[in-house]
């Protein structure tokens, strides 16, 4: 079914939920309270202060059909073009539904259990116990129109002191024939002395316009750890808001990496609570745009409890007359003494109509703790560029080398080598 012509996108999305609520999965009246909140806050503006840089109100006014009918019917070859690492254990999101036939699970560690999220929250008590207990539909109305329309998503458990260096690669793919939308709802839990690697893909099939506004929550137990990769590699006609809402408990250690390198309008929401003491969280992200995109990146880091640590590193490189925004929050309460948290925003641009916002910010509640914030914004180094072209290298050459030192403060960070490849490689072609 089409948007009809004459009611708002927005009033079309209700008028749809109140027609699919019977076939959607899990409890009726947690779906019914997110729509009656998206609906007396609607999309957000300019005017809305978390989102002042971008207007999704703007770009979302054209609307998207509902259930648009596949483009390609998908194979195993295809799935293998976007995986990177041969070995991993694959699992398919297509179209914001997970796709068991499409999934590769023969490679799946002990210890990890799979399953769609819609029957896991009515059969699972773990799914049960943690589902939309971290990602409250009051606190976005990105969040509140997830929690009323998903359709579906995966559930994963990793159990008890299992611990693995094998990654789980979940791709999420857009694969309309229509311009359409999705919304998949994930929930990742990491239980007691377990490690666990997670790769997340998003990728586009075909160029019909597409929005997706997936939501994840990730809960770290006590002593567990857990690497949390993020590709966004859409087409130029894909929209996307993306929200990631992680829970860490006490000695734990999570690490998130974002990569930004795709996709016409990119929000990533990132939010990091710690609930116990001696968390540790690493946030670090990349995105190098060119054309006429945008990326918004906002990042939430709650100390809420004493003796946490928080490190995070943003990069920005942004040509052509793309738009990129940084804004950071770190909030220290009254009680989280012994707080460690460190948060840095560096842009090179490259072209005169490129912008960037960037905005860091501190909340500190308590006395005892050691915070610091700072941004960076400019062009490529003058004096860099001469003193590499004084020995020969072209301008080029040299412009290439110094963007991709600047990169790599972030891309050498990612441990798995096939994931390093990768987004060098697609760095190299945005930028050129």
């Amino acid at each position: 079914m089409n948007v009809a012509e004459t009611l708002s996108f927005k009033d079309a999305l209700l008028e749809n939920f109140e027609r699919i609520l019977p076939s959607l999965y899990g409890e009726s009246q947690t779906r019914r309270n997110a729509a009656a909140y998206f609906e007396k806050i609607g999309f957000p503006n300019r005017k809305t202060e978390d989102y002042k840089y971008i207007n999704p109100e703007a770009v979302l006014k054209q609307g998207f059909g509902f259930n648009a009918p596949v483009l390609n019917e998908l194979t195993a070859k295809d799935i293998a073009k976007f995986t990177f690492k041969k070995d991993s254990s694959v699992l398919v999101i297509e179209n914001g539904k997970f796709s068991e036939a499409l999934s590769q699970l023969k490679n799946l560690p002990k210890g990890f259990t799979i399953s769609n999220i819609a029957e896991a929250v009515i059969s699972n008590e773990v799914a049960k116990k943690h589902y939309t207990k971290h990602a409250h539909f009051d606190a976005d109305p990105f969040i509140a129109l997830n929690t009323a329309m998903t359709t579906g998503g995966i559930f994963m458990h990793v159990s008890k002191n299992t611990q693995s260096k094998h990654p789980i690669q979940i791709i999420h793919i857009s694969n309309f024939e229509t311009p359409s939308f999705s919304q998949t709802r994930n929930l990742i839990i990491i239980e007691e002395g377990a490690e666990a690697i997670v790769i997340e893909s998003y990728e586009t099939i075909g160029q019909v316009k597409t929005f997706s506004n997936p939501v994840t929550e990730v809960f770290v137990a006590a002593n567990a750890k857990l690497d949390h990769y993020r590709i966004q590699s859409e087409g130029e006609n894909a929209l996307q808001v993306n929200t990631l809402q992680a829970s860490v408990c006490g000695n734990s250690i999570y690490s998130t990496y974002t990569f930004t390198l795709g996709g016409n309008f990119v929000r990533n929401n990132l939010n990091i609570l710690f609930t116990e003491k001696n968390g540790e969280a690493h946030l670090f992200g990349l995105y190098p745009i060119a054309n006429e995109q945008t990326v918004d990146n906002h990042t939430i880091v709650d100390h809420a409890v004493p003796n946490c640590m928080s490190n995070e590193l943003y990069k920005g490189v942004i040509n052509g007359k793309a738009s990129a925004t940084f804004n950071g929050k770190i909030f220290v309460r009254p009680d989280a003494q012994k707080t460690n948290a460190y948060q840095t925003n560096r842009n090179i641009l490259l072209s005169d109509n490129a912008t960037v916002n960037t905005k860091p910010q501190l909340e500190i509640y308590a006395d005892d703790v050691k915070c610091s914030h700072g941004t960076s914004t400019g062009k490529v180094n003058d004096d860099a560029m001469f003193y590499l072209q004084a020995r020969g290298i072209g301008k080029e050459s040299a412009r290439a080398l110094l963007i991709r030192a600047f990169a790599e403060e972030v891309v050498d960070l990612v441990k798995i080598e096939e994931l390093r490849n990768y987004i060098d490689s697609k760095i190299d072609s945005i930028l050129k």
